[in-house]
């Protein structure tokens, strides 16, 4: 897949190489077409959750496209982060940071139908978890012991578990359509169901740039269905300014025990998967195990870059795993490819017509983009869990939490009688369950007798054994 016109085998190995600019510039800008979709949609989702998004004709919808317009800007920020370094911080390796979808599901209960305002409870809790992040770099090698493919493939599946509804509902003609003729209708989901139909005709069919960005492509295509039929409304676009810079504490402050606790424990696991990242560049990229110097630069970076982006409105930023698979594919390990990447990125935050544009997109179309998406995030955590051995212990361990974290998810309403700060961490389905898995992980003998989990199974006791040994 490499260009010899790039430079030499040993050249594209190094960091530190830039190729000529020629190439360089769409290489870095193939980066941001890679994590585009996935790096917007949070703050779409987010802001809907809230009630000033899709569908709700609320007063405050601009404060979406700003919260859209900070989410590409920081993006770039903490890229340049990561590729530049600032001292010990950054791992100055090709690292495409963006916002994090891990967060969703601790972030929606704390903003649930309570508006704009209670967005400031958010920006808290990010600054916070931002810095406990940073912090975590000073001994990330010390805590990977507890966070096993058990437990890390267990909360990226229930992060994709608590979001796929999401996807759907979308799809359908969003929550605001809800009980009205509109929601469901087959034009919604003609809009969503071309969105899919076109992605996975990429991703099987197509090579290179076009199936990476499968997923943008698809939203092209039902954005371009859409306006076709008269769906598509540009009105913000004419009225959103050419350019704007950051707004420092535009949603203002506010520090919730429940945020500042929920953003602390995702720090745990989205450190983890930085770690995870930052090896997966190195080996695919370089053909060598990354060093400690560049897994606590990036983990830093992680933290730092979250911590500002708190500041100014956008979300957590963490490494993008779908743009180390684009340097294995092209070969290409320069970090300052992925710079360029980054400019690119923070010239789209300035220009606020982008983010209305961006939320021009009817919710229909969006909605199967994050079908995809969110199915994806499920399919790479049972990939993870593939690495587990599924031996009887671990079989429980998996059981107890994901029934108790997915059930907590599925009926909020049994938790009624906790105080609010336990209710909404509780509620979220992925903190009980990873709190759950890390705990039982740890303290339960390595195995169990054969007979142990035959009387609840059903007959379905497993038998399957992964690539890894033990937890």
């Amino acid at each position: 897949m490499t260009d010899s016109t790039l430079g030499t085998a040993e050249q594209l190995r190094d960091p530190d190489y830039t190729p000529p600019l020629a190439k360089s510039v769409p290489l870095g800008i193939q980066h941001v077409l890679a994590m585009f979709v996935s790096n917007v949609t949070p703050a779409i989702i987010v802001c809907g959750a809230a009630g000033f998004g899709f569908g709700s004709n609320s007063p405050d919808f601009p404060q979406m496209i700003y919260m859209i317009q900070m989410s590409m800007f920081f993006a770039g920020i903490a890229t340049l982060i990561q590729t530049i370094g600032l001292g010990p911080v950054g791992a100055k390796l090709p690292i495409v940071q963006g916002t994090s979808f891990a967060f969703i599901p601790i972030m929606i209960p704390l903003v649930a139908g309570k508006g704009v305002d209670a967005i400031a409870v958010l920006m808290g809790g990010i600054l916070v978890g931002g810095l406990f992040h940073a912090v975590l770099g000073l001994f990330i090698g010390k805590i990977r012991f507890a966070l096993p493919p058990l437990v890390t493939g267990l909360v990226v599946t229930m992060i994709g578990l608590a979001l796929v509804k999401v996807g759907i509902q979308y799809a359908a003609g969003g929550v605001p359509a809800i009980g009205t003729e509109e929601y469901g209708s087959g034009i919604n989901w003609l809009m969503a169901g071309t969105v899919i139909i076109v992605t996975l005709g990429l991703k099987f069919f197509a090579r290179g740039m076009l199936s990476v960005s499968a997923v943008l492509v698809g939203l092209l295509a039902g954005y371009a269905l859409a306006f076709a039929l008269g769906q598509v409304n540009l009105g913000n676009v004419g009225r959103a300014a050419s350019f704007a810079l950051p707004n420092p504490l535009h949603f203002g402050l506010e520090f919730s025990v429940a945020a500042i606790i929920g953003f602390c424990l995702m720090s745990f696991v989205s450190a983890v998967e930085t770690v995870g990242d930052v090896s997966g560049i190195t080996k695919g990229g370089a053909g060598r195990e990354a060093t400690d110097r560049e897994i606590q630069g990036a983990t830093y970076a992680d933290g730092l870059g979250t911590a500002v982006s708190g500041l100014f409105g956008a979300l957590p930023n963490t490494s993008f795993s779908q743009n180390v698979g684009l340097i294995a594919m092209t070969g290409v390990m320069s970090r300052h490819v992925v710079s360029i990447g980054a400019v690119f990125l923070i010239l789209c935050g300035l220009v606020p017509k982008i983010g209305a544009i961006i939320s021009s997109i009817p919710i229909e179309v969006l909605g199967g983009g994050v079908i995809v998406m969110f199915g994806m995030v499920v399919a790479a955590g049972i990939s993870m869990l593939s690495d587990v051995n599924w031996n009887r212990r671990n079989m429980v361990i998996f059981a107890i939490a994901l029934s108790l974290g997915l059930g907590l998810q599925l009926e909020p309403g049994a938790l009624q009688y906790l105080p609010g700060t336990l209710k909404v961490l509780a509620t979220s389905g992925i903190l009980p369950a990873a709190v759950i898995a890390i705990v039982l992980n740890l303290v339960l003998p390595q195995e169990l007798a054969g007979e142990a989990t035959e009387e609840v199974s059903g007959g379905l006791a497993g038998r399957g054994t992964g690539s890894m040994a033990g937890e």
